[in-house]
């Protein structure tokens, strides 16, 4: 019996080694599935035993470099109010990590790998000018060489403080830096530098968005050490962001709507001095130019710093206005002279109608002249009328008038039947006040005459005047937006 037994075990020897094979193929560590993928064995290779709250150096003397480089991609808004530049860069920044390194064969051949970035050291690179957090999208990965080059690449939404200088607004150019340091490691510990060169950094434009109001000039770059009350130094890197704005949509909606409202100023100096509808016309044109002014308030920049150029040159032309307005005035209250005024002083008559005439190149100043001597004769003449009128007492004002009239003076006969006769005195008496007032009224119509003469050359004087102001501080105004514009 008992060999039976044992021929049976050994029989069933094989079969019970067959079974127990694939649990001890386990116990001994041979895996019996396919291999691991490369990129998980790397990952877990480079971050078992990783540490990232210490700096990524195997001798503590050793200095981290960290290049960074950034491209501008848009600017999205210029307040400048709060003295806010709000920019949309692509940030880049490389480093070598020592504890970041494998060799490519044991991983079939992988050189590069994408890894978390919460689970490797990162720089503390900071921009001094963050004024808020913008709404930047997150980036959870860095790209991580074979060698130890970490490159973290990630766009960011800036909001910076910048001093913004709006006077030559709407022809201004803004410069802004963004300063890229480490906020808390030494010069010594964590040092900058740029990943390109400064040439191919100033004037790449090759992602930036150029279809807003600003537009892109170029980007400067430096490097600079910064300590503060001599304690240790620290590394900074600058970006100059140069910006200019793009001027054609306020030449058109606020210089040219102003200089339209200034020439018809000029044009109305056209109409007549003794017309009333000047100076109806330059209200209107002022009050146009008040209303216009309260329209466009809110589209000038503010800021309590300064004003810009173009509210001074706002102000200026409504003083223009109002010097016009009151010229107006001036010439019309000159024209329409009241019947009672005296004739037009001699000092007056030498200063506007001989020499300003001369001086205006005024072509009817022969006029003048002739008009001004009749005048003069005509009141001398109206003087000794007077004087004849009070010794004649038969109503001929002149005694050759009398000789002429009846080819030799009155009878005594005759004189006595005049003056016997109450009718004729009192036909002699109206016809003489008849004559009186008419050559009284001639009298008022030449002094009329002579004033229209002086509110004529004042007006073309006074115009030139105004028109040569004008000209002066519109071509100033070119000169420096001009010069501010291509600088």
């Amino acid at each position: 019996m008992m060999p039976t037994g044992l021929g049976a075990l050994l029989a069933l020897l094989p079969l019970a080694s067959t079974l127990q094979s694939p649990a001890g193929t386990r116990r001994g560590g041979r895996p019996p599935e396919p291999d691991e993928p490369a990129l998980r064995r790397l990952s877990h290779y480079l971050l078992a035993r990783y540490q990232k709250g210490t700096r990524p150096v195997r001798d503590w003397r050793t200095t981290t470099n960290v290049a960074i480089d950034l491209m501008v991609y848009a600017i999205l808004s210029v307040d400048e109010k709060n003295q806010v530049l709000t920019t949309y860069i692509w940030y880049r920044q490389h480093w070598t990590d020592e504890f970041l390194r494998w060799d490519p064969e044991r991983f079939d051949n992988l050189t590069q790998i994408s890894l978390p970035a919460e689970s490797i050291w990162v720089p503390d690179i900071l921009i001094n000018e963050f004024v808020d957090v913008g709404k930047s999208p997150h980036v959870p990965y860095v790209y991580v060489g074979h060698h130890g080059e970490v490159q973290n690449l990630k766009p960011i939404q800036v909001m910076t403080a910048c001093s913004l200088d709006i006077y030559n607004f709407p022809f201004d150019v803004q410069n802004c830096s963004l300063t890229f340091t480490s906020w808390l490691h030494h010069i010594r510990d964590i040092n900058l530098s740029l990943w390109r060169q400064p040439e191919l950094v100033k004037f790449d434009r090759s992602v930036f968005m150029n279809q807003g109001e600003w537009e892109l000039l170029y980007v400067l770059s430096c490097f600079q050490e910064f300590s503060v009350k001599s304690s240790d130094s620290y590394a900074e890197m600058k970006f100059y962001v140069v910006i200019r704005r793009r001027p054609l949509f306020y030449t058109v909606s606020l210089l040219l709507p102003s200089i339209f409202l200034m020439v018809m100023d000029i044009v109305g100096f056209y109409l007549p001095p003794n017309s009333g509808e000047r100076v109806s016309f330059k209200i209107t044109l002022l009050l146009g130019y008040s209303v216009f002014l309260i329209i466009v308030s809110d589209t000038l920049p503010a800021t309590a710093v300064g004003t810009p150029l173009i509210g001074i040159y706002f102000v200026v032309c409504m003083a223009l206005l109002v010097i016009s307005l009151t010229e107006t005035i001036l010439i019309v209250r000159l024209v329409h002279k009241q019947d009672l005024q005296p004739h037009v002083p001699d000092w007056v008559k030498r200063l506007l109608l001989e020499r300003a005439t001369v001086l205006l190149c005024i072509r009817d100043r022969k006029k003048f002249s002739q008009s001004r001597t009749q005048s003069s004769d005509i009141s001398r003449q109206v003087e000794n009328n007077d004087s004849t009128a009070k010794l004649n007492h038969y109503g001929c004002e002149d005694p050759r008038d009398c000789e002429m009239a009846g080819g030799s003076r009155p009878t005594p006969a005759f004189a006595g039947q005049a003056e016997g006769s109450p009718l004729t005195h009192g036909l002699l008496r109206e016809i003489a006040a008849i004559r009186q007032f008419l050559e009284k009224r001639e009298e008022f119509r030449d002094v009329a005459r002579e004033w229209l003469q002086v509110g004529y050359v004042l007006d073309v004087l006074l115009f030139r005047a105004y028109l040569a102001a004008v000209l002066a501080y519109a071509i100033t105004l070119g000169t420096l937006w001009s010069v501010w514009r291509d600088a």
